[in-house]
């Protein structure tokens, strides 16, 4: 039986890579701005920029001197407005320099982010600010009236609000005032009794700094979870948690590279900020080196997104399977418009990453893709491959610095198991969250205490080998029972991935339509433009690499598949699809 204690994955990190980085420092997540802002202070921290008619793509910078001074100021004015060390805010906006400036201007004056997916609808929203307890929101005049028609059934006292034009370019501004603040529901004439423009506190405050003092062990983020299992909670972690999973990032993708070399890099911000995998990857990442930070208000904009990479050529690019699919079958790509060649970094998580996408995508860009997987407990990058050694198809790669891993039995929780059994993954490291906000269950049941560690029980089925890869199977809560036998929707959505006609596919375990309180398979499939496929073929390539109980006998061909806003599948919604379709036949 394999010793986990000996991990084996650190024989195979690359060379400059540490294999541990203890102590870790007891600092806030802030300082690292501010010793960019003192290192390289006329740096380009933020880039926002628009595609104009006749001009082009036009751009406008924030340096880390006007960044760190503007987080100063409105942690000083939150602080004036009444907010205490540990109180919650909710940050309701996408990928603007706007969120960079209240995320860290949050953290300067002690408060806690909770940033929110600013598509919800208004009963989410207002279940999660609810939830954690928010007095104040900073958000956009696109989503302000929908606040504030929330705002009664909250406790939110103070909503701060910034238009996404004051961050634009000048000429920019000047045209999107014109032709589409009105039509496009961004402009107000005035904010309500009690509400005040982000731009009044920054021009108030400029020059002040927060008089609280922020350590590592306070609380930083909320970050919410479950948003394929149902229920969201959320993940409580610390500024050193935060640090922790950013050097973490940094040692394992960047091996010895020098903070000079690390400020030239370009990051292309368009995974969502307001979720850890953007805040951590992107946000942190770069604040750490004092790189440079293109911003993506919007990565479901695929032409935005390759025109952004045209114009700003970045050299690192964190994402997910649907993105970087999404590019790949682009026509501008496709045709040789736009290069991807600048790309020399990626990273892959929240979702699968197909091989096929893989290879396309690496064959296009010259650059590496590397499968990672990461939760937002932990709080959010643990494993991914190896830069410049060995990427295994299918792996999720090789545990971070400091990270413990252990594959345990699914029937009791405890028992180890040996290289190649498929069991839980569960994990320790110095970068796991305190626990779940006002779920002591949930909490208790996800960390739990062996040999003086705290373990997080991941809910993954997974599977380590000889040399300490590991490969996640599928989650516990998706496992399938056909004819008496455990089928993982996973591999069966790689396999059927691999047929040259599948753009994306989805496969979920629904009740059998025949036999009563039985499972069959039933396969979601987007077809990729310009070709033809059916079910029969499907079964046919699937017969090839699966047992006869792992193929899908049932097929629906779709225009899309619902995901969420990292891009995992929701495969609860593709099950209440099947069911809504049988009720209308049955109707």
């Amino acid at each position: 039986m394999v010793n986990y204690a000996e991990r084996p994955w650190l024989k195979r990190y690359d060379p400059g890579v540490a294999h541990t980085l203890e102590p870790y420092p007891d600092v806030p997540l802030q300082y690292y701005l501010k010793q960019s802002a003192i290192k390289n202070p006329k740096n380009t921290a933020l880039v926002t920029s628009a595609h104009l008619p006749i001009f082009g793509r036009v751009a406008s910078e924030i340096s880390y001197e006007q960044l760190d001074q503007a987080t100063d100021a409105l942690a000083a004015a939150l602080i004036d407005s009444g907010l205490k060390k540990g109180d919650r805010v909710a940050l309701v906006m996408p990928n603007t320099a706007a969120f960079v400036i209240s995320y860290f201007g949050i953290l300067k004056a002690g408060g806690v982010v909770s940033a929110t997916n600013p598509t919800y609808p208004p009963e989410k929203m207002q279940a999660q600010i609810n939830d954690c307890g928010a007095e104040f929101v900073i958000t956009l005049t696109l989503f302000y009236k929908m606040i504030k028609g929330i705002q009664a059934r909250t406790k939110v006292k103070t909503i701060i609000v910034t238009n996404v034009k004051e961050f634009l370019p000048p000429m920019a501004r000047i045209l999107f005032s014109i032709a589409r603040e009105k039509k496009d529901g961004h402009y107000l004439e005035a904010l309500e009794t009690g509400d005040v423009w982000l731009q009044a506190l920054l021009t108030k405050y400029a020059g002040r700094k927060p008089n609280v003092t922020v350590t590592g062990t306070d609380l930083a983020i909320f970050q919410y979870t479950g948003g394929t299992t149902g229920i969201p909670k959320a993940a409580m972690s610390t500024h050193k948690a935060l640090v922790a999973n950013t050097l973490q990032c940094r040692t394992f993708l960047m091996g010895g590279a020098s903070d000079e070399a690390g400020a030239r890099e370009v990051f292309l911000g368009a995974i969502p900020f307001f979720h850890v995998y953007g805040l951590v990857t992107v946000v942190s990442f770069a604040m750490i080196f004092g790189a440079r930070i293109i911003l993506v208000p919007n990565a479901r904009d695929i032409g935005d997104v390759l025109d952004t990479i045209d114009k700003f050529k970045p050299t690192i690019f964190m994402g997910v399977p649907a993105l970087y699919n999404a590019i790949n079958n682009h026509e501008a790509v496709k045709s040789g418009k736009v290069s991807l060649r600048s790309i020399r970094v990626c990273m892959s998580g929240s979702a699968p990453l197909p091989p096929a996408t893989k290879r396309e995508f690496e064959a296009l860009s010259g650059g590496k893709l590397l499968e990672g997987f990461g939760m937002s407990e932990a709080p959010t990058a643990t494993h991914a491959n190896p830069l410049n050694g060995e990427n295994r198809t299918g792996s999720i790669g090789l545990p971070f610095p400091d990270m413990d891993m252990r594959i345990v039995s699914l029937d009791d929780g405890v028992t180890d198991l040996s290289v190649g059994e498929v069991g839980e993954l569960v994990m320790t490291g110095p970068q796991l969250m305190l626990g779940y906000h006002g779920m002591p269950t949930e909490t208790a049941n996800t960390l739990r205490q062996k040999d003086g560690k705290t373990w997080l029980y991941t809910g993954d089925i997974a599977r380590m080998d000889d040399d300490g890869y590991f490969y996640i199977v599928d989650r516990k809560k998706d496992m399938a029972l056909i004819g008496g036998f455990n089928v993982y929707p996973n591999s069966v959505e790689k396999v059927l991935a691999d047929h040259p006609a599948v753009l994306e596919v989805g496969v979920a375990a629904v009740p059998h339509p025949e036999k009563e309180g039985q499972e069959a398979l039933k396969a979601w499939v987007v077809v990729r433009p310009d070709h033809t496929v059916t079910a029969d073929e499907l079964i046919d390539h699937a017969c090839k690499y699966l047992a006869q109980y792992e193929v899908p006998r049932r097929y629906s061909f779709v225009d899309a598949l619902p995901k969420t806003t990292v891009g995992k599948t929701l495969r609860r919604e593709l099950i209440q699809m099947e069911m809504a379709e049988r009720e209308k036949l049955n109707a």
